[in-house]
C-alpha cells in the first residue's frame, strides 16, 4: 500500500522525470519525503519558487517531455506563476504540484489559503484539487495527459491532509498516454498553396520552431523555390547551421537582409511560426501559413492559404507539386546583404575596433569611456563554447547579442523567455538545463538587471554542483528599455542600475568569478570561464550606449533617437 504522495512520485519517476524543483514546506512535506526515498528523482531546492518554474520550463522545452516543479500553500504557489506562464506560452509540458490548507479549513480564509483552481485557471490546461485518496491515480493521469497532450501547464493541488493518505488496495498504477500522431494538412489545402506559389513568384520563407522536426523538408523547400529563409529566434537553433538560405532574424533583433527579403517577396510562406510582430510582416503579399495549431493561422497577418498539419508531413506532400527554379536575384540579394551586415558586426567585435580611425570617430559618440563592446563578448563566447553548448538568455539586449552573433551549430541549443518576455529567466533556465546533464556545457547570457532580480539562486548552482557559466553583460542599465525610450524621443530615465560588484557578490555566494573591464583581457577571460567545470560568474563591464539598430529603421525612430541624445546631453551638463 502506498500514499497519495508516494504514488505521485513513483509514477513520475517511472515516466522518466529525473528532477523536481521547489521549496519544501507544510502541505507538500509528504511529497518531498517520498522524493527523499526515490533514488531516481533528484530534489533541487531553490531559493525562490519562480526559479523552480523557469527551470522546469527549460527542461520541458529541451526534452519535449514532462518537467515538474512544486510550490506549497499560498505564497509558495503564487511565486510559481511567472515561470509557469513562460511554460504556457512556450508550449512546454510542465506539472506544478501545489500545496493547500487542510480540507476542513478550505473556504474559511485560513492562514495562507489561496484558491489554486481559480489562481491557475488562465495559465493551466488542467487545474484541480485532490480531495480524497480515491481520486488517485485518475486525477494524476488527467493532469499529466493534459500537460503532454496540450503541451502546456497542469496544476495538481494537494491539501495538507491528503498527501499522506493511503491509496486503496489494488489501485492500478497511473497510465500516461502519448500525444496524438501528427498528420498532414488536407490535400485540397496543399494543392491550393502549390497553385498560389506558382512557377516564378519571388518567395521568402519565415520559419519558426514549430518546423524543428522538418529541417530536411524546409531546406528542400528553400532550395526548390530559391527562397531566402528568415528565422524566428526560436528557430535559430534548428535551422541556422549549414543553411545557405538562412539570412537571420527580422524584428527589433533582426537585420536589414531579413527585412528586405520579406519586403521584396511576392509570396511569404510561414512555416511553424506564430511570429507576433505585425509591424514586421509586410502587407500586400500572398501569405501561406503552415502550422499544427489552427488557432495560429491568420492571427498575425491576413493569410490567403492556411495549412493546418504537421510541418514535415505537409511539406512532403507539397514538394512534388512545386516547380523547381534556379537561384535568382531575390535569393542572391538577401545572401549578399546578410554577409555584408555580418562583416560589419564582426568588425565591432574586434577588441582593436575603437583604435582604428573609423572606430575612434564612432567611439567618441557611443563609447567615450572605451568600455567593452557587447558584440565582442558574444563573439568571444562563440569562439570558446563547445559545439553542443546549451545557451540561455535574459530578455533584453543580451538576447540581441546572442541572436545576432552566436551561431547555433548542429547540436547547440537555445532557450529563453522568448514568448513571455520575462526578465530574470536566463539563470534559472540554465540551472534547469544543467541538471539534465552536468557534463554538458551550459552558458547563460545574463543581463545585470535580470540577474539581480533572482540573485540568491546563484547559490543553487553551488549547492547542487551545477557548473553553469553565467556571463553577465554588466552595462549598469535596463538596456532595452533605454533604447525604447530613446527611439521614442525620450531621454533615458529610470534605467540606470547602481550595481554592486557582481563578481564579488558571486564569490560570496560560492561561485568562481572574474570581473573584466579591459577589452584586451576579454578573450582570455572567456576562455578561462568556459574551460572551468564549476559554477562560474563572468562579470563583464560593457558599454551602456551600444546601439542595436533594427533591420528597418523608421525616420521617426532616428529623429527620436537624436532628440533623446540631445536631451540627455543637456541634462548631463
Amino acid at each position: 500500500m502506498s500514499t497519495v504522495a508516494e504514488l505521485i512520485v513513483e509514477a513520475l519517476a517511472n515516466h522518466g522525470v529525473t528532477s523536481i524543483w521547489g521549496v519544501v514546506g507544510d502541505a507538500l512535506n509528504p511529497v518531498t519525503d517520498a522524493i527523499r526515498r526515490e533514488d531516481r528523482v533528484e530534489w533541487i531546492g531553490v531559493r525562490h519558487e519562480e526559479v523552480a518554474a523557469f527551470a522546469a520550463s527549460a527542461q520541458a522545452q529541451l526534452t519535449g517531455d514532462l518537467a515538474v516543479c512544486m510550490g506549497t500553500v499560498g505564497p509558495g504557489s503564487i511565486h510559481l506563476l511567472n515561470g509557469l506562464y513562460d511554460a504556457k506560452k512556450s508550449h512546454a509540458p510542465v506539472l506544478a504540484i501545489c500545496g493547500q490548507v487542510p480540507l476542513p479549513e478550505v473556504g474559511t480564509d485560513f492562514f495562507q489559503e489561496v484558491d489554486n483552481n481559480r489562481l491557475f485557471s488562465d495559465v493551466a490546461v488542467f487545474a484541480e484539487t485532490v480531495t480524497s485518496a480515491e481520486q488517485m491515480p485518475h486525477l494524476l493521469e488527467q493532469a499529466v495527459n493534459a500537460a503532454l497532450g496540450a503541451r502546456g501547464v497542469a496544476v495538481l493541488t494537494l491539501p495538507g491532509d491528503v498527501g499522506g493518505l493511503d491509496v486503496a488496495k489494488g489501485a492500478l498504477p497511473p497510465r500516461f498516454v502519448p500525444p496524438a500522431h501528427p498528420a498532414a494538412a488536407s490535400p485540397e489545402a496543399i494543392q491550393a498553396a502549390a497553385d498560389a506559389i506558382g512557377a516564378d513568384a519571388k518567395v521568402t520563407l519565415l520559419v519558426g520552431c514549430g518546423a524543428r522536426g522538418a529541417r530536411a523538408e524546409v531546406l528542400r523547400l528553400a532550395e526548390t523555390l530559391a527562397a531566402p529563409m528568415v528565422l524566428t529566434l526560436k528557430a535559430k537553433e534548428g535551422f541556422e547551421h549549414d543553411n545557405p538560405y538562412a539570412v537571420g532574424q527580422t524584428g527589433l533583433i533582426g537585420n536589414p537582409a531579413a527585412t528586405s527579403a520579406m519586403d521584396d517577396a511576392d509570396v511569404l510562406v510561414l512555416v511553424g511560426t506564430d511570429f507576433p510582430y505585425r509591424d514586421w510582416i509586410p502587407t500586400g503579399k500572398t501569405v501561406i501559413q503552415l502550422d499544427s495549431r489552427a488557432e495560429h493561422v491568420g492571427r498575425r497577418t491576413a493569410v490567403a492559404h492556411g495549412l493546418v498539419g504537421d510541418a514535415g508531413a505537409t511539406l512532403r506532400a507539397l514538394l512534388p507539386m512545386l516547380t523547381s527554379r534556379e537561384p535568382g536575384r531575390h535569393l542572391q540579394k538577401a545572401q549578399e546583404r546578410y554577409e555584408e551586415w555580418m562583416q560589419a558586426q564582426r568588425k565591432l567585435a574586434d577588441p582593436d575596433h575603437d583604435e582604428s580611425l573609423l572606430g575612434r570617430l564612432r567611439s567618441k559618440a557611443d563609447n567615450p569611456d572605451e568600455l567593452i563592446r557587447p558584440e565582442a563578448v558574444a563573439m568571444a563566447v562563440d569562439r570558446h563554447a563547445g559545439p553542443d553548448t546549451i545557451f540561455t538568455s535574459d530578455t533584453g539586449m543580451s538576447t540581441v547579442w546572442l541572436a545576432r552573433l552566436v551561431p547555433m551549430s548542429d547540436n547547440r541549443r537555445l532557450i529563453g523567455s522568448f514568448n513571455l518576455g520575462s526578465m530574470a529567466d536566463a539563470m534559472p533556465m540554465a540551472l534547469g538545463a544543467q541538471a539534465l546533464d552536468r557534463s554538458r556545457q551550459v552558458v547563460a547570457f545574463c543581463g545585470d538587471g535580470g540577474l539581480m532580480m533572482l540573485l540568491g539562486d546563484l547559490r543553487t548552482a553551488v549547492t547542487y554542483d551545477l557548473p553553469v557559466t553565467f556571463v553577465v553583460f554588466n552595462n549598469g542599465r535596463l538596456g532595452m528599455v533605454k533604447l525604447e525610450q530613446e527611439q521614442g524621443g525620450l531621454p533615458e530615465f529610470g534605467t540606470v542600475l547602481d550595481n554592486p560588484d557582481l563578481a564579488a557578490v558571486g564569490a560570496a555566494l560560492g561561485l568562481t568569478t572574474r570581473r573584466v573591464t579591459d577589452p584586451q583581457d576579454l578573450d582570455e577571460a572567456v576562455a578561462q570561464a568556459l574551460s572551468s567545470r564549476v559554477p562560474y560568474l563572468l562579470d563583464v563591464v560593457t558599454n551602456p550606449d551600444e546601439v542595436a539598430v533594427p533591420g528597418r529603421t523608421k525616420p521617426s525612430q532616428a529623429w527620436g533617437f537624436a532628440i533623446a541624445k540631445a536631451k540627455e546631453h543637456i541634462v548631463s551638463r
